[in-house]
C-alpha cells in the first residue's frame, strides 16, 4: 500500500526525498520504497521520520482497514 501521507507530510515541509533520507541516515532509494509501498520500515525508522517530520506514528503508517 501506498504511503501517501508520508509523501504528502514530506512535500508539505518543502522535503525532497534525498533531504528525509539524510535526516534519518537511510538512502533515497529507501524513502522512494516506503512511499511507494515497496518496504515496510522497522519502528525505528517509523520513529525517526516522524520525528523528522513532525508527525505521529498514527498519522502516517497506521493502516486503515
Amino acid at each position: 500500500m501506498k504511503n501517501l501521507r508520508m509523501k504528502a507530510a514530506r512535500a508539505a515541509k518543502d522535503m525532497s526525498q534525498q533531504e528525509l533520507a539524510d535526516a534519518v541516515n537511510v538512502s533515497r532509494q529507501t524513502i522512494n520504497a516506503i512511499e511507494k509501498g515497496d518496504y515496510n520500515p522497522t519502528i525505528k525508522l517509523c520513529r525517526a521520520i516522524c520525528r523528522t517530520l513532525d508527525k505521529t506514528l498514527d498519522d502516517l503508517f497506521w493502516e486503515e482497514e
